[in-house]
């Protein structure tokens, strides 16, 4: 028989699949020794049943009644007792964090006898008014669907502490109002109806986003903790607050948190009031402060990482209520990472393993130079660090608007609630007057890579007016700001940028103490421990040395088309205008000495290394001038009475013959240069005579020519006989031997389905995954991506652009077949992958798990792909070597 509830006392964190991540530390903690208010947790299995049939699986609700009555008598209490109530939480617990998405319920067990029980035990009368009110609240926003702007009102009516039993009676009729019926009395209604509403709160539209932006499954479920209250609230010798082991900001060890005085756990998180810095907990409350330092050791020593803590403190008693391997910024990650591996605590292939490709491409965005900027307009909390800035705007709604419109934006809140999500998704930064490092606001965004500042009091925001004030200065909606993340200060206006130390390391090798050298450490880590190559997608001498300091090892990708473009596409039009073979040579003979110069500019940048040239792939029209500009311009000739420009007419004679319907798959790549004499040709001993040229100049040049669009070995066959004549001819006229791997581009489904044939006529292959993706959904990226991709998205058909990751079950299949067929027919066929995926991390994974050689990306995706390679070969079995 299935069971669906656990003791905290049974579980552990190792089952956060059944117990979520909240119920599995709980247990954890427990098992460990550590004061955690007793408990049991519902599992995510009855979440997904309850889901999948919209009632409660069978057996659910005896276990619960089990499970609470061993919790009454551990207590010696009774849940909703009127003399002495046993209350309890209801919160949810994903299996992945998921920061605000769903829902919390405290207090339940109150009614209107209970509530004097409580006043009666707590001696706090205001207390327990207070407690109901958070209940009603809680419930009536949660479970019963009111507004909960309308709670907030009426409380923002009635402030006073003292006033909280009048305040009790304006949230019943709320109640009443809203729904026909009365709050629930029953402690047992309010139990199963709460546990209810956190599997519902699995669905809401706030926590699809949220898992849609941080890919995490759909069909998970949440589980549910029910656990004793503690109170946080119960006068001054109680508190909540959240502790970090280091800072989740930078990364540096200390004492890092908020504590906030007579309160609950809701407060801290919400931002509602502004806390004081967990270190000031120390003169507060010694005897809790230094109990607290301690276990805050023995988590992070047990859990081998940065832990985030959530702790009560009730009359002076410290209870933990949650723990968590914490969020953290990406300036963090790599310094975390990299002193607990110096520390010991784990090993470089786990620090290897805590860190990303994403994290790494953060880090190497630029900051706000400030030298000339003077004072900042406001100061806060630094939350999230970075430097951006946008249009100020108010509300979620509006900044989804304007950054769909193409615009950047700011989104400025008193403090941010689930319901923010989307705007906090669309903007560039976050900008609070409330919260601290610890508030909502903080932790969605450091999870999201958002720029943020919380807690800027001197910002007071009319929400109605759509503007902000500070001092004498007004802000309206619209208007730019600069929000620095890393300092946590405000500027009016856009700030110039300067470059980032880690980009700065890898463009010079200037090594600075900090996370500069920790990246550089634990990139040192990666090469070490890759099995793929890294290779860059590279057209010009600059480009390939760049890629070459960022780490490239060869390019994987030259794209001749580039060096067609400026003023040497008069040259191309010479070419295709040509009336007879000896006007076409006259031209060709012209493109050679350019291409020539530019093969051996970029063979010496890559010097003893790989050098992928990509013959002519587009269509040749697009070496032309536009068909409507040209119209014009002839017609505009003939109207005015005169004669248009001959040259002119012949363009356009050109363009006309040449267009097609659907240039893509019309006529280009290997086809062209079969039907266009002698243009394979003149790429080919361009390459052939640069290679002989830095061999004479006593260089290492290691050119190898790839035939792009190829449908059949036969075609591969044709293009690789005329190569191999023109580099004999080289060879003989240089008297340099010239050869060249000759490979092709898989870049169409035939080819990757008769991958044996072609490997025949192949050195190696190369995947082309933009056009692979393109032909094989039938998609093309230009028109899809502006058209209905944001709705696919949007509607969870899509959980990625194929055009971004790569897709794996059908792409991803006929890159298996390639790899698998061409190596078959040909053993040691070497393969990589040349598409934008070769820079994308998932899409890295796959490479390697696919068994290919190499990828090649663009310069700046370089890094990001080193590591993300590394981290591939980290999956037990895989082989550890670089190669390149």
């Amino acid at each position: 028989m299935v069971r669906y509830v656990q003791d905290f006392a049974e579980g552990g964190r190792e089952q956060a699949d059944l117990l979520g991540g909240k119920g599995a530390n709980l247990a954890e903690m427990t098992r460990i020794g550590l004061p955690v208010p007793p408990g049991f947790t519902v599992t995510t299995e009855a979440c997904r049943a309850y889901l999948a049939t919209g009632a409660e699986p069978e057996g659910l609700a005896q276990e619960v009644a089990g499970h609470l009555a061993a919790l009454e008598r551990a207590a010696g209490r009774r849940l909703g007792d009127p003399d002495d109530p046993l209350l309890l939480s209801v919160r949810s617990g994903a299996r992945y964090s998921m920061p605000g998405m769903m829902e919390t319920i405290l207090d339940i067990g109150l009614n209107d006898a209970s509530v004097h029980g409580l006043a009666r035990t707590s001696g706090h009368e205001d207390f327990a008014w207070d407690s109901y009110r958070r209940l009603i609240q809680m419930f009536g926003a949660t479970v019963m669907g009111i507004d909960g702007a309308l709670f907030a009102e009426a409380l923002a009516r009635r402030p006073d502490p003292g006033q909280r039993r009048l305040l009790v009676e304006d949230f019943r009729r709320i109640v009443r109002e809203r729904t026909g019926e009365e709050f629930p009395q029953d402690p047992a209604e309010q139990l199963r109806r709460s546990v209810r509403a956190v599997f519902s709160s699995w669905n809401t539209e706030r926590a699809r986003v949220y898992r849609r932006r941080e890919h995490i499954p759909e069909d998970l479920g949440t589980a549910v903790n029910v656990q004793t209250m503690v109170f946080g609230n119960a006068g001054p010798d109680s508190g909540t607050g959240v502790a970090f082991t280091r800072d989740p900001a930078t990364g540096l060890q200390g004492v890092y948190g908020d504590y906030l005085a007579d309160a609950q756990g809701e407060d801290v998180v919400a931002g509602i009031r502004n806390t004081v810095p967990l270190a000031e907990l120390e003169t507060i409350d010694k005897k809790s402060y230094d109990q607290l330092m301690r276990i805050m050791e023995t988590l992070e020593n047990h859990y081998r990482d940065l832990c985030d803590i959530e702790f009560t403190i009730e009359r002076g008693r410290l209870w933990m209520l949650q723990t968590r391997v914490g969020k953290r910024t990406a300036e963090a990650a790599f310094r975390i990472a990299a002193q607990l591996a110096d520390e010991g605590t784990i090993g470089w292939d786990e620090a290897l393993d805590r860190v990303s490709g994403e994290q790494l491409a953060r880090l190497m965005f630029p900051s706000f130079d400030t030298a000339g900027a003077g004072e900042p307009l406001a100061r806060g909390v630094p939350a999230s660090p970075g430097a951006a800035f946008g249009a100020v705007v108010f509300d979620s709604a509006e900044a989804a608007r304007r950054a769909a419109a193409g615009e950047k934006v700011v989104l400025v809140r008193g403090e941010t609630t689930p319901d923010d999500l989307p705007g906090m998704v669309a903007a560039q930064a976050v900008l609070t007057s409330r919260g601290g490092k610890t508030s909502h606001a903080a932790v969605v965004a450091r999870g999201m890579g958002r720029v943020c500042v919380c807690g800027a009091e001197a910002v007071e925001i009319d929400a109605a007016a759509r503007r902000f004030t500070v001092g004498g200065t007004v802000v309206a909606e619209g208007e730019t700001v600069s929000v620095d993340g890393s300092a946590g200060a405000v500027h009016l206006g856009e700030l110039p940028l300067v470059g980032s130390p880690v980009m700065r390391y890898f463009e010079t090798g200037e090594r600075l103490p900090g996370v500069v050298d920790a990246v550089a450490r634990l990139m040192e880590h990666a090469d070490a421990t890759r099995r793929m190559g890294v290779r860059a997608n590279a057209d010009t001498p600059e480009d390939a040395a760049r890629a070459r300091r960022f780490g490239a090892r060869g390019i994987g990708l030259c794209r001749t088309e580039h060096m067609f473009l400026g003023e040497r596409r008069r040259l191309v039009e010479a070419m295709i205008l040509a009336e007879d073979d000896a006007g076409r040579e006259k031209a060709l003979a012209a493109l050679l000495p350019p291409q020539r110069e530019d093969f051996t500019a970029m063979l010496e940048a890559m010097d003893g290394l790989p050098v992928t040239i990509r013959l002519l792939d587009p269509p040749l029209h697009e070496f032309l001038p536009d068909h409507t500009e040209l119209a014009v311009r002839v017609a505009s000739a003939e109207a005015a009475g005169g004669e248009p420009d001959p040259h002119d007419v012949r363009l356009l004679s050109a363009v006309e013959r040449m267009h097609e319907h659907n240039p893509m798959l019309g006529l280009r790549g290997v086809r062209l240069g079969l039907v266009v004499p002698g243009l394979i040709a003149l790429q080919v001993r361009a390459v052939g005579e640069a290679v002989a040229r830095r061999l004479r100049d006593g260089g290492d040049p290691r050119a190898e020519i790839m035939v792009p669009l190829v449908d059949t070995s036969d075609e591969l066959r044709l293009v690789r006989e005329e190569v191999d004549a023109v580099l004999a001819e080289v060879s003989r006229e240089t008297g340099v031997e010239v050869t060249c791997p000759v490979g092709t581009m898989i870049e169409l489904p035939r080819a990757a389905l008769t991958a044996d044939r072609i490997a025949a006529e192949a050195d190696f292959f190369s995947l082309g995954t933009n056009d692979l993706t393109q032909t094989t959904w039938g998609l093309s990226r230009d028109d899809v991506e502006a058209s209905f991709f944001s709705a696919y998205l949007e509607r969870g058909i899509l959980r990625d652009s194929p055009f971004e990751t790569l897709d794996r079950q059908g792409v991803g299949r006929l890159v298996r077949i390639a790899v698998e067929e061409g190596r078959a027919a040909r053993p040691g066929l070497k393969v990589g992958v040349c598409g934008e995926h070769g820079g994308d991390p998932d899409s890295v994974h796959f490479f390697h798990q696919a068994g290919l050689d190499y990828v090649s990306c663009s310069p700046f995706r370089v890094p990001v792909a080193r590591l993300e390679a590394a981290r591939a070969a980290l999956v037990p079995g895989r082989a550890r070597s670089a190669t390149a």
